[in-house]
């Protein structure tokens, strides 16, 4: 599946969250070290970073083959580089966000309230489905 693109999502873990992955990680650690260091990642930007520059690489190199194919009256060279460009266009937009570090402001600032909630024009904006079962969530657990 290396082909493939992850949408990977950072979601805030409350303390207590916290507290249990960490005893799960010494756990893993003390009971199978050389698993535990396999299964490490690195700087997840780092990776989107590099996966950023790939797309815009491939980017110019479908342009040169999409203008390759018109020059070179050939339909199968210029769609090729219309693939290339395209492909490399969805990997920097996939990869943008993660290589950056923009960060959405989750549910925190929704707690707020009515403030929080209202757009510019001071109407009441609706949250994200996920925000609103979210606080529902944290209000029955916190009950």
């Amino acid at each position: 599946m290396s082909g493939s693109a992850h949408l990977e999502v950072s979601v805030p873990l409350s303390e207590h969250e916290q507290r249990l992955l960490e005893q799960i990680e010494r756990a893993l650690v003390d009971d199978d070290p050389k698993f535990a260091s396999s299964v490490r990642t690195g700087d997840r930007r780092l990776k989107a970073r590099r996966k950023l520059q790939l797309g815009a690489l491939l980017v110019l190199v479908g342009l040169a083959v999409l203008v390759g194919g018109a020059v070179a009256p050939s339909v199968p060279l210029g769609v090729l580089g219309f693939l290339v460009m395209f492909g490399g266009a969805a990997l920097g937009v996939l990869n943008y966000r993660s290589a950056t570090g923009v960060v959405e402001a989750g549910p925190a600032g929704a707690r707020g309230g009515a403030t929080a909630a209202r757009g510019r024009g001071g109407k009441p904006r609706k949250q994200p489905l996920k925000n609103r079962l979210e606080e529902r969530f944290r209000r029955r657990y916190d009950q």
